[in-house]
């Protein structure tokens, strides 16, 4: 991020006077489409794209260099099956059932890659139906399963170089937090036949989210903030399928009329989506298609999971309202519950934002130059001082939200290595520091 990009964010912010950042569609009902990276910046991107928080598709010129569109796929365009095998046969990978509702999802199982294949290949030939219905390999963290597998950019890329982490996506706290705890990650791996197909949903923790179609077609369906609102039912609840015909039941639906058609994609092979912070979507695969996503959070979205965890905390405290004076540290048991059910809860969204706001304020205090800096790992990362005191800033203004909410209060801090109090002064502190670099 250079000074001019990084002013024009703050700005972006202080007009936003404590709103959260939205999205409105773009003009015209389309996606821009992203030719050429020659001539598309990082700056280009996170104005036009990340801090109004507008979708947009980038051409496969953006990933004609990867491993994966080279191995994963065979000469006429088709998952290249037998070198999936080779590679990552034994892995075993989470696998959907497409055909079954289970709430808002599909019913999980587990199986060896080579399994999933097998299925995968009788499927085709028969017609693409089976008596086991129709199962989506997703949500598969080869990154994580095998911490030096090609996968990981980070770790080890000399076997086979799947993919390279495109700069426009390089500020990705939600990676590079869980890669310091070394216990999970938010890369994924998805794999199907022609019919596959995600429902209806926002990303988890209302991140960001990329998705590049090593090879085959998506079909995708995007809402607003804000859209979904008009797609619940009698009951609150949100669809699990937008292209139903049961939507235009009135009765069920009341609200469906107000609801602006959603704007459609169609993701060719080696093309690149970015999802926007809490826009809802719907994803369907054309073809047999194998895809790589990343969920990520940075500071142009950070407000919006901080408010995401409010309104999941405020949900779990109504379930179990009614033994809230009966039942022993009850606030307490409330954050278990919100951890169970969401993956994190306020201490750990502390703990989140500490650990990144502490690798700025080592960028900072080292005085790395301008165009990069050195990781804990030793390798370069396209960060730089500027982002870094753009980071910092962002992290300030919602750890002070945090801070004074009366749930975080309610946390016992007394075994936290940094007191949230003194890490927010720590952060305002630099932030008066560096007003002029």
């Amino acid at each position: 991020m250079d000074r001019e990009t990084r002013a024009f964010a703050e700005s972006h912010f202080r007009g936003l006077r404590g709103r959260l950042p939205g999205g409105a569609s773009p003009p015209r009902g389309c996606v821009d489409f992203i030719e050429k990276p020659d001539s598309f910046s990082y700056a280009d991107f996170f104005k036009g794209y990340l801090l109004p928080n507008r979708p947009c598709v980038f051409s496969s010129s953006f990933t004609a260099g990867w491993g994966s569109r080279r191995h994963w796929v065979t000469p006429s365009g088709k998952p290249n099956f037998e070198h999936l095998l080779r590679k990552y046969g034994d892995v075993v990978v989470p696998v959907a059932n497409c055909g079954v509702q289970e709430y808002n999802s599909n019913p999980k199982e587990h199986m060896p890659l080579r399994d999933y294949i097998s299925y995968w290949q009788e499927y085709i030939q028969g017609g693409y139906s089976s008596p086991r219905g129709c199962l989506y390999l997703k949500d598969w963290h080869l990154c994580s399963q095998a911490c030096h597998s090609p996968l990981s950019p980070s770790r080890d890329t000399s076997a086979e170089d799947v993919f390279t982490l495109p700069v426009y996506f390089s500020s990705d706290w939600l990676n590079e937090y869980w890669d310091a705890l070394d216990v999970d990650d938010y890369r994924f791996v998805y794999m199907g036949p022609t019919g596959t197909w995600s429902p209806f949903h926002a990303d988890i923790f209302r991140s960001f989210s990329w998705s590049v179609n090593i090879c085959g077609r998506k079909k995708w369906f995007f809402f607003p903030p804000g859209q979904e609102e008009a797609l619940r039912d009698c009951h609150g609840g949100l669809p699990y399928d937008v292209t139903s015909p049961v939507l235009l039941d009135r009765r069920l639906y009341p609200m469906r009329e107000h609801c602006s058609p959603p704007l459609e994609v169609t993701q060719e092979a080696g093309e690149m989506v970015f999802v926007p912070s809490g826009w809802h979507h719907q994803v369907h695969n054309l073809e047999d298609t194998i895809s790589i996503n990343h969920n990520w959070v940075n500071g142009c979205n950070l407000a919006n999971m901080w408010h995401f965890l409010q309104q999941e905390l405020r949900a779990v405290q109504q379930e179990v309202n009614e033994w809230r004076d009966t039942m022993p540290d009850w606030h307490h048991h409330c954050q278990v519950i919100m951890r169970a059910c969401s993956g994190i809860n306020f201490e750990e969204f502390y703990r989140f934002l500490k650990i990144i706001a502490e690798r700025r304020l080592l960028l900072l205090a080292k005085g790395m130059g301008p165009d990069e800096v050195e990781g804990e790992d030793g390798e370069g990362t396209m960060l730089g001082p500027q982002q870094a005191v753009f980071d910092i800033g962002r992290i300030a203004e919602v750890l002070a939200s945090v801070v004074a909410h009366p749930d975080f209060q309610r946390v016992d801090t007394s075994t936290f290595s940094l007191q949230p109090e003194e890490l927010l002064q720590q952060l305002e502190h630099v932030m008066v520091t560096t007003a002029t670099l």
